[in-house]
């Protein structure tokens, strides 16, 4: 009996860790499908901006950015992708990330890119939600103040940020992902899941320069 409980109990492990082993595998290809879409996204992206760039008006002067583009309710111009409308760009240059930014988040899309979560850049208050796959959102906990974030939107003006702060918040705590508070007042905020699911990481942003 002690020998039959005994092989019962190995065959149960063994049984264990072939699902550990294969949820492993499953997330590590999940992880790297999502990073080749990211990028393949972005190719796409800068493709089209140069096929609109070849089709504008030839100009020498820098490019320009007048009051009404900043107003708060102008809505942000996108780009559509295999089905998706991206409003620009991320870049970390600290954690070697580009990204693709969706114009709205949802569960499908978070598969492929981040999205907006809310807010919007022209009225400083712009938070990007993504998954935290390893060529995604998870390397931005690594993240410390001062370090450079660049917003490009699909008209290729660049939003300079710099990381203000690095924190961690409750699944709860909608209103403080969203709403800044009266001592703290972010212009871009990113945020995942934490390694155990449990936490929310939000890396707050002010921005520095508005566009060249």
């Amino acid at each position: 009996m002690k020998n039959k409980i005994g092989n019962m109990c190995m065959i149960l492990g063994a049984v264990l860790v072939g699902m550990a082993l294969s949820l492993f595998l499953y997330n590590r290809w999940d992880a790297d499908r999502a990073g080749r879409a990211s990028d393949e996204v972005v190719a796409q992206m800068e493709s089209m901006e140069n096929a609109q760039e070849e089709d504008a008006a030839e100009t020498t002067a820098e490019t320009s950015v007048g009051e009404d583009f900043m107003d708060p309710d102008t809505p942000m111009k996108t780009m559509e992708v295999n089905g998706y409308s991206y409003i620009g760009t991320l870049s970390i240059p600290a954690v070697s990330l580009k990204l693709p930014v969706m114009e709205e988040w949802s569960y499908a899309g978070l598969k492929i890119a981040p999205g907006r979560y809310s807010g919007s850049l022209y009225s400083d208050d712009l938070v990007i939600a993504g998954h935290n796959y390893r060529k995604h959102f998870s390397p931005i906990k690594w993240l410390h103040p001062g370090d450079e974030v660049d917003f490009t939107d699909v008209e290729e003006h660049v939003w300079k940020y710099e990381v203000a702060e690095v924190e961690t918040l409750e699944p709860t705590d909608i209103e403080k992902m969203t709403v800044s508070s009266e001592t703290d007042d972010w212009d871009l905020t990113l945020f995942t899941c934490t390694q155990s699911g449990k936490m929310r990481c939000a890396v707050r942003c002010v921005r520095i320069g508005k566009m060249r």
